[in-house]
């Protein structure tokens, strides 16, 4: 019984694994159609969020069945409720980077200035968080997602530069270009959130280690267990309960 629990938990590992390298993919795309002005490489980054939603409910799914079936306890169940916590925020990250893509149709295709250096930087950065959180996950690293919650501060400081650099264009430009300077700040802040949604995957990855995290716990309570959000709790029991009848 507890190989074939192994077995599913390592599934899981591989999963996430994919979820995180589809949202590094989303927002690598997502950084170079800005830069190309690519109006069709911004459908394709649309089109491909459909993935990263299906992968979403594959693990959710998977997460669910392994609650019921396994009944797991202490840090397996831990571990499992975290990762239906971090599925959340790459799921969300995967709606930001189409949010990017939808504001290069907006703009009819035309190529960020390069004078916005740190965008680049910035998408790289967020992209390494992601990365660097759910590696943080598989191999139960403590410290290494503790450097992705220090990182966001970095983050931030680049969406306060880019701010800096607009007031600075709008100087310059004497109010003109007013939409293309209101797209680049819009840009940023979607790659800041992402960011704010890495940090919010390290802190699961705390919990999953730990037990313990800023805002939530888990209780365990006689014949059912209570999810790190109360109000998540009778929409998953009621899903859950759908899976073991299907």
């Amino acid at each position: 019984m507890r190989n074939r629990f192994d077995r599913q938990l390592h599934l899981l590992d591989e999963q996430l694994t994919h979820m995180g390298e589809l949202c590094e993919t989303a927002i690598a795309k997502a950084t170079q159609a800005l830069k190309d002005g690519s109006i069709e490489q911004a459908k394709v980054i649309i089109a491909e969020d459909e993935e990263i939603d299906q992968i979403e409910k594959d693990i959710e799914r998977l997460c669910l069945k392994l609650l019921l079936q396994q009944q797991p306890v202490a840090k397996d169940l831990r571990r499992i409720s975290a990762a239906l916590k971090m599925i959340t925020d790459m799921e969300r990250i995967g709606d930001q980077t189409s949010d990017i893509a939808e504001i290069i149709l907006s703009s009819k295709g035309v190529a960020a200035t390069d004078e916005i250096h740190v965008i680049g930087t910035m998408a790289s950065e967020v992209s390494k968080m992601v990365r660097t959180s759910v590696t943080a996950y598989v191999e139960k690293d403590l410290e290494l997602a503790r450097s992705v919650m220090k990182a966001d501060d970095e983050i931030d400081q680049y969406f306060e530069e880019v701010r800096d650099e607009m007031i600075e264009f709008i100087r310059e430009e004497k109010g003109e270009n007013g939409k293309r300077i209101f797209d680049l700040i819009m840009v940023t802040k979607y790659l800041e959130r992402i960011g704010d949604h890495a940090t919010n995957i390290a802190e699961w990855v705390e919990y999953s280690v730990t037990g313990r995290h800023k805002k939530d716990y888990i209780k365990k309570e006689e014949g059912s267990v209570t999810f790190l959000n109360s109000s998540d709790d009778p929409a998953l029991i009621q899903r859950s309960k759908k899976l073991l009848n299907s």
